[in-house]
This record gives C-alpha cells, sequence and structure tokens, in this order.
C-alpha cells in the first residue's frame, strides 16, 4: 500500500500565499499571467514571482524627484561652480542609488553633462516606483536606444558589437576608453 506524504507547514504556508496572491492578480489578468506556466517552478520561486507583478500593478508613477522625502530638488547646473558640481552629484548619485536607482554608462559624460542629465532628464522622469529591495530602476544614460554609437563605442564587448554589426549591416565605431571613468554605485 502507498504511503501518503504530508505536506510540510512551509509547503502549505506556500501554497495558501499563491492562492491569495494569484486573487489579488485578478483584476489584473493578461497574457502575460496566463502564459505563465507554474508547473516549472517551485512554489516558493513562483510566489516570488508573482508578488513583483503585484508590487509593479499596484506602483504609484510618479517622477523620481518625488520618490525622496522631502522632494530631490537640484540647482540648475549653469548656477554651480564645477567644485560645487562635482559635490552634487556624487551626493546625488548616492541618493538615486537609495532609492535603487542605478545610472549606467555614465564613463562618456562630463561631470557638468551627467549632472545636467539627472537634473533636466531623470528627475522629472515619471516611473513606476516599487517597495522592493531587490527592484532596482536601471537608467541608460547612453540611450542606447536611439543612439547606439556611444554605448558601442564605449561599453559594448566585442561579441555584442559584432552581433551588432550583424544585425544592422552597418559599420562599427572604434573602440574607445571611456574619457571619464567612476566608480559608481552598482546593484549588487
Amino acid at each position: 500500500m502507498a504511503e501518503m506524504r504530508r505536506p510540510k507547514t512551509d509547503e502549505v504556508d506556500q501554497l495558501l500565499r499563491n492562492a491569495q496572491l494569484r486573487d489579488e492578480l485578478e483584476p489584473f489578468f493578461d497574457e502575460s499571467i496566463a502564459m505563465f506556466n507554474n508547473r516549472e517552478l517551485p512554489t516558493n520561486v513562483e510566489n516570488d514571482f508573482l508578488a513583483s507583478m503585484l508590487a509593479w500593478e499596484r506602483a504609484p508613477v510618479l517622477p523620481i524627484s518625488q520618490w525622496f522625502n522631502p522632494e530631490l530638488v537640484l540647482q540648475h547646473p549653469d548656477n554651480l561652480s564645477s567644485e560645487q558640481l562635482h559635490e552634487v552629484l556624487w551626493d546625488t548619485i548616492r541618493k538615486l542609488y537609495e532609492q535603487r536607482i542605478v545610472l549606467d554608462f555614465t564613463d562618456h559624460l562630463t561631470d557638468r553633462q551627467l549632472y545636467s542629465l539627472i537634473y533636466r532628464d531623470i528627475l522629472p522622469s515619471n516611473e513606476k516606483r516599487i517597495e522592493n529591495r531587490n527592484s532596482f530602476l536601471h537608467w541608460d544614460c547612453a540611450n542606447t536606444e536611439s543612439d547606439p554609437e556611444i554605448w558601442l563605442r564605449y561599453y559594448a564587448t566585442e561579441e555584442e558589437r559584432v552581433m551588432w554589426a550583424e544585425e544592422q549591416g552597418e559599420e562599427l565605431p572604434s573602440v574607445e576608453s571611456p574619457p571619464f571613468p567612476r566608480r559608481m554605485p552598482h546593484q549588487k
């Protein structure tokens, strides 16, 4: 006679959490949930995925400057000396990282250019603010989508460059070392 296995308390808790998450996601049901194959994942991993989906759906869309309390307001770049700007820039970079915002591909920009990008583009940008310690917003400071030349010149690996050239049928820019290397905080 086959012996029945009793589920462990943790397994039961995970199954109950799974049902709760699926109930809470019901109003947001779309093809991303329908396409999700839960038979391939352990329940705890599926629960983490469902919880991240729920956090995304419920996250408010706010200008990044309003992710801070008080709101992060910077001085206009023209009103700062180079020394002042450097200090404020690094203070701002740390504050952004504390809010889980990582600035990628910054080493081709001067301090003033990077500060101006944060002032003009990043802080006023409306983004979903997800309250999850594992979730980071990566900001592409090289604008690789619309202008891949900077990425190809300074950041792409040789494999990425070859793949891009084959896909686009275009000539590659020469490889150069970024002129302003920085040790930026990054996702661990």
